[in-house]
């Protein structure tokens, strides 16, 4: 197995995507922010941005369980 040198194996990619995710709410939460436009409106926008990323999130993490074959639900885990 070749080693890349930063102690972290395959991890170092998905450090590196973490951060550009981060990168990018960081960055498109300043820009909604400074953008010209009435605070009710801005509000509006970042609610249904957050709730785009929550379902985004959540569909990550399912894909992530399935392909590892957890249980996607307690209910599921027989809790």
């Amino acid at each position: 197995m070749a080693n890349n040198g930063n102690g972290e194996g395959g991890n170092a990619m998905l450090y590196f995507l973490a951060g550009v995710g981060v990168g990018a709410l960081i960055g498109a939460a300043a820009g909604l922010l400074l953008a010209p436009r009435p605070g009710a409106e801005t509000r509006a926008n970042l609610s249904h941005k957050f709730d785009e990323l929550k379902a985004k999130v959540q569909e990550y993490v399912r894909e992530r369980r399935h392909k590892k074959g957890a249980p996607e639900s307690a209910d599921e885990a027989g809790a």
